[in-house]
């Protein structure tokens, strides 16, 4: 690695501005310098593709126009709408930080990166985001594109994520976001590394900052920055009964630690669990609950972060108990209602999968018979 030379950066920064004016994307969060907003994008663009973060930024702006509507929203609504996005705590810490800026900002965002990281969910990168989108102050970013640009920029051949290589990075991002537009400039490097710099094929002939590039110079664009290194998947066998009342079906809440925490789901478990005794017995033991006529009618591979799930879908009929289990909510919804209520992924599968079914005959492996729904009990 060579140092980067910084005689040329002023140049650089106005090669970079003006090809960011002619390309750059109408991508709907850059339509305003209004934080609440730049702050929503940044949170859903975590780990998220922005061509799946579009519809849901429209959605969650629509339902919470401001930084009060979110704080005054209820966990479920807020999931509700997040469902599909993943990780989860997003959401949460979305709404607990809009609740600590209307209650001891006085609903003003914090215009310092110090600040801003004391609220939930807000770490360095987001909030010099917010520092330099919303407020055109100069703050470093680092994120995936330009943990990537930056690396060939400076020629990085050391693992950019290890500690070394993250203050390295840090230390060059601070050395951008100079002059009368720092905003744009940090916008600049995120586009570039975002459509040009890409990590497979990066487009060095349409670069306006491949003259200043070492990794080219070197002709190894494809080597840096070195891939990270995948986790190794878990693999977890899981079932998921849907347990039936008449036109209503049993649902769970997810607890603090648990994944999906705050949503709903049918009765969730490792497999193994129930595998000795067999479900029946399963369910009336943890439940509480007796249950007839167990058949599978789903099986789903899901990837969740480090996991990968197979689950096998497994419809019954409740005939007596109200379920419980310490202090787990339940709660029984109708197939509208299921709609409405925030699942996780694959409990929505389960859901669609449930709806398509009832509009037709219930076909379900074993079960050659149909019993007459009984009537909703109370509670469980």
């Amino acid at each position: 690695m060579s140092e980067f030379p910084s005689s040329r950066l002023p140049q650089a920064r106005r090669e970079l501005r003006s090809w960011y004016r002619q390309v750059s994307r109408p991508l709907p969060w850059r339509q305003s310098h209004d934080p609440y907003r730049v702050w929503i994008s940044e949170i859903m663009l975590q780990q998220t593709t922005v061509a799946a973060v579009v519809p849901y930024f429209h959605r969650f702006l629509e339902r919470f126009p401001t930084v009060d509507a979110l704080a005054a929203a209820e966990e479920g609504e807020v999931l509700k709408l997040w469902e599909g996005l993943g990780y989860y705590s997003r959401a949460r810490n979305l709404r607990r930080a809009a609740q600590v800026i209307v209650a001891e900002h006085r609903r003003a965002f914090p215009e310092t990166v110090e600040e801003l990281q004391t609220l939930p969910g807000i770490g360095r990168y987001t909030a010099g985001a917010i520092v330099s989108f919303a407020h055109n102050k100069p703050a470093p970013i680092v994120e995936a594109n330009t943990l990537r640009l930056y690396s060939r920029l400076l020629g990085l051949e050391e693992d950019p994520r290890s500690a070394a290589g993250q203050k390295r990075l840090w230390e060059f991002a601070a050395l951008w976001p100079a002059g009368q537009n720092p905003g744009e400039v940090n916008q600049a490097l995120m586009e570039l590394g975002a459509t040009l710099c890409t990590p497979q094929s990066p487009r060095c002939e349409e670069c306006p900052l491949a003259a200043v590039c070492e990794a080219r110079r070197m002709g190894r664009q494809a080597e840096i920055p070195p891939a990270a290194r995948r986790p190794e998947l878990t693999e977890l066998a899981e079932v998921a009964v849907v347990v039936q009342q008449g036109p209503q079906y049993l649902l769970m809440q997810r607890l603090p630690g648990e994944r999906w925490a705050g949503l709903w789901d049918f009765l969730r478990f490792d497999e193994r669990e129930a595998a000795d005794e067999g479900l029946p017995a399963y369910l009336r033991r943890r439940f509480g609950i007796e249950t007839e006529g167990h058949a599978d009618f789903l099986r789903l591979t899901h990837g969740v972060t480090r996991y990968r799930i197979c689950l096998r879908g497994v419809h019954c009929e409740w005939r007596r108990g109200t379920a419980s289990e310490e202090e787990r909510p339940f709660q029984w919804v109708s197939l509208d209602a299921l709609a409405e209520t925030p699942l996780p992924v694959t409990g929505r599968k389960l859901a669609n999968a449930l709806a398509k079914t009832m509009a037709g005959p219930l076909r379900l492996q074993g079960d050659s018979h149909k019993k007459k729904p009984r009537k909703p009990s109370r509670g469980g």
